[in-house]
């Protein structure tokens, strides 16, 4: 029998994430309280959040939100082919830890009767509080929120493009090539520039495209949503490109968007072998929807990807995206600033300029990882020795030296390569 592991919920796990919250929900099942859209931006702003995976599956995921000394479970979830083996009883246990250490004493949970996860709330201790009326007054939404809530879009918060920390570069590009003429549309006609709508974000993998992706939209202000080629896929019934061509339709009807699509190599790589090829059909569905989609005003595509040089030729065509933006790894004094940005007080206490030096080949995504572990190491002394003495350089140093980094010397010359062939600003 498969042994399960707990871990933390990972940006990474979205995709999966989807697919375990739909077979908790069999057809004909109740609403459950929480939506999908509440639980995965609980879970991208940092929510306590757990999974179970067996190798590289995900098979259940448990999250809350904190407020103060009260935890709300938002979401208990488990594959259809993991039930009843105490999956669900072990991720309860996992994520009262996490609670537990944030500070919350009282921890409850709204379910709908009989949903998924009953079971392990009766053998976790939880009581059942029968008598309690559960009250919920729903504001109607307008068209647009009710469609974006259907594609899985939100509103991001706001400031987000000044948390972008150092790549001062690539940020200055964005901002005079993309958000300027967006952002200040009679400026940009007075001068004949033509604001941008649609570009291409390519560069070595946790260099940062995702994060100026959502910058972007939350400098805008504009709704932000995210296609997920995986997911697109898994849903299709008619087909993937006729799955592609009701997502652009269903956009359509926005009065403003910011589409990212992630990985868009999985959707129009280059195409080769026999026109009859399935990929062919669906690289040229989005190379009809692309025209269409730059027919308004108040519409980006952002198309991300780690392979640029895999894309078909006809997709990078000019008329298609107007700008093709390299984001690569940050410098030392970029390195510096996001060393800065996760250490927080920490950074008062250390040497950033050692530890950007030390963590040449690391990026943004490398030097969270890092921050944190460093800063557990030094909260792990705390709690054991009760010094007061705050986390060290040489703590993030030992952190640095323990982390694979993502970069390589063979993906920072594929990158040099692709950014000189593929760059158009």
């Amino acid at each position: 029998m498969p042994v399960w592991r707990l871990r933390d919920f990972q940006n990474d796990d979205l995709d999966q994430a989807i697919q375990i919250w739909d077979q908790s929900r069999p057809p004909g099942s109740p609403e459950p309280v929480f939506t999908l859209a509440e639980v995965m931006a609980a879970a991208r702003a940092g929510q306590p959040a757990v999974v179970a995976v067996v190798g590289d599956e995900l098979v259940g995921m448990a999250m809350a939100q904190v407020h103060g000394e009260r935890a709300w479970i938002l979401l208990v979830a488990l594959g259809s082919r993991w039930r009843n083996r105490g999956i669900g009883s072990d991720l309860l246990a996992h994520l009262e830890r996490r609670l537990r250490a944030a500070g919350a004493h009282r921890i409850s949970a709204v379910l709908p009767e009989a949903a998924t996860g009953t079971a392990a709330f009766e053998h976790s201790g939880y009581r059942r509080r029968d008598g309690l009326v559960y009250y919920e007054l729903l504001e109607p939404l307008g068209p647009d929120e009710t469609l974006l809530s259907e594609l899985g879009g939100r509103v991001m918060p706001s400031g987000l493009w000044q948390k972008v920390s150092g790549m001062e570069a690539v940020k200055d590009v964005i901002e005079l090539r993309i958000v300027s003429p967006l952002e200040h549309p009679d400026v940009a006609d007075r001068y004949g520039v033509t604001p941008p709508k649609a570009v291409i974000l390519f560069g070595p993998p946790g260099t940062g495209k995702t994060s100026f992706a959502k910058a972007i939209a939350s400098r805008l202000d504009w709704p932000f949503v995210e296609l997920f080629p995986s997911r697109l896929a898994a849903a299709a019934t008619g087909g993937l490109a006729a799955s592609l061509r009701e997502v652009f339709a269903d956009l359509a009807e926005l009065d403003e968007v910011v589409l990212f699509i992630d990985e868009v190599e999985e959707i129009a790589s280059a195409r080769t072998g026999l026109p009859t090829n399935p990929a062919h059909g669906v690289t040229n569905e989005l190379l009809k929807l692309i025209p269409a989609f730059r027919e308004s005003e108040r519409r980006l595509m952002v198309c991300a990807t780690n392979s640029v040089h895999s894309l078909d030729s006809a997709f990078l065509r000019p008329g298609r995206f107007d700008y093709v933006i390299p984001v690569g790894p940050p410098d030392a004094p970029a390195r510096r600033a996001v060393w800065r940005r996760y250490l927080g007080e920490s950074a008062e206490h250390v040497d950033l300029d050692r530890l950007a030096d030390a963590s040449e080949l690391f990026t943004p995504a490398d030097i969270e990882f890092a921050s944190r572990k460093g800063s557990q190491a030094a909260f792990e002394r705390e709690v054991s020795e009760r010094t007061g003495r705050p986390a060290t350089t040489d703590d993030y140093l030992t952190a640095i030296a323990d982390t694979r980094p993502t970069l390589t010397s063979e993906i920072l010359a594929e990158f040099e390569q692709d950014r000189k062939q593929f760059t158009r600003l």
